[in-house]
């Protein structure tokens, strides 16, 4: 977060002051953007706090709440598994094929690689929170 504050401050006051944009660091930002918004993922899928439509199962028994929340699991695991998936052949068909980024020229699977590798991260701490959740340790 602070590098992505840092690159942005700096495109808005060089743009300010000078009236050059450094467009460049827009790759930088979404790249960024796109990992903290994974490893966010992970983090409230790990520990329950993940988006869900309470209204369904709040005021339900807890064997329902607990049925729901492994439901849940599962439908994360299957949704970010086909992330990994088809990240992973694209990262690769980028690495294949030489595809450069448009603004710097860097080797786009350089960005386009943390896609898999952190919706793999996402399977793992879903697959953990499941396995709690059968042990009765959880939720």
């Amino acid at each position: 977060m602070g590098a992505m504050v840092v690159i942005t401050s700096a495109n808005v006051v060089t743009r300010y002051l000078t009236n050059v944009s450094l467009a460049f660091t827009e790759e930088y930002s979404v790249a960024l953007m796109v990992i903290v918004a994974l490893l966010g993922t992970a983090l409230a899928t790990a520990s329950g706090r993940h988006i869900r439509i309470g209204v369904l199962v709040d005021n339900r028994s807890p064997p329902v709440r607990r049925g729901a929340e492994m439901a849940a699991m599962l439908l994360t695991m299957a949704c970010f598994g086909i992330l990994v998936w088809y990240g992973a052949r694209l990262a690769y068909d980028e690495y294949d094929f030489e595809v450069l980024s448009p603004g710097l020229g860097h080797p786009n699977w350089i960005y386009t690689g943390w896609l898999p590798l952190l919706s793999l991260v996402v399977v793992l701490r879903a697959a953990g929170r499941f396995i709690r959740l059968m042990r009765g340790q959880d939720g």
